[in-house]
């Protein structure tokens, strides 16, 4: 089965696509060029067959299989406890951003259970760069109610890992906040404990959306820090 997987994986490669997506995404070495509908199409077919047998044979090392991997927990028919089985042993493999945002994507199933999902990733604000960043993104796709606004904002406040894709990773989770939640998305960039360059990306990012008025952009503008005098 493995053996059958990395030969359409190897069939479905894009050399072009993977020279770009490489210049994206640092450190990738087991790359074949994988475009991320045709992995999605893969995945889905994989969660109709055996797909635990999949994910017990299934490369670490390589980018398309981990990403396969992510997708299959997502699509594959299994109860709660399973899948949070699953979970709790992926989301430590995952080594770069391309692979947490779009595996985070294809994890719906935590909408129908938001609390116990919450719940679940907790935990995981104590790992490592793309363990935390893993939340964020998962909270951003996810829990979109106004139920868990404040508690993200409380997250995204107690996060201070210095890697760049989880600062990142909060930016853009607020900015997705901002568009939902002007009112008290505004009022938390207002005051907050994020360190400058999270806040003022956030800003940026808000004010990069069409979907905002010219008089919210330059009332974002005004909370950016370290602005000259």
């Amino acid at each position: 089965m493995i053996e059958e997987i990395r030969q359409e994986l190897k069939e479905q490669a894009d050399e072009t696509y993977r020279k770009f997506h490489a210049s994206l995404v640092p450190g990738l070495t087991d790359f074949l060029g994988v475009r991320i509908p045709a992995l999605r199409s893969i995945a889905r077919k994989l969660a109709k067959e055996d797909w635990r047998r999949y994910l017990r044979e299934a490369s670490d090392s390589c980018y398309e299989e981990l990403m396969l991997q992510g997708m299959v927990i997502g699509y594959a028919a299994m109860d709660r406890d399973e899948r949070a089985e699953h979970l709790r042993g992926f989301i430590p493999k995952i080594n770069n951003w391309a692979v947490c945002d779009c595996c985070c994507s294809t994890w719906k199933f935590m909408r129908k259970d938001p609390a116990y999902w919450y719940d679940f990733l907790l935990p995981f604000l104590e790992g490592g760069e793309y363990e935390i960043r893993s939340v964020v993104v998962s909270l951003m796709d996810h829990f979109p109610e106004n139920e868990y606004l404040q508690r993200q904002f409380s997250i995204y406040n107690g996060i201070h890992h210095e890697g760049y894709y989880v600062k990142m990773a909060v930016a853009w989770a607020i900015s997705v906040c901002y568009v939902r939640f002007p009112q008290e998305t505004a009022v938390f960039l207002g005051a907050n404990s994020l360190d400058d360059f999270t806040q003022n990306k956030a800003i940026q990012k808000c004010r990069e959306s069409n979907r905002i008025s010219r008089e919210e952009k330059e009332m974002l503008n005004g909370l950016k820090r370290g602005k000259k005098s």
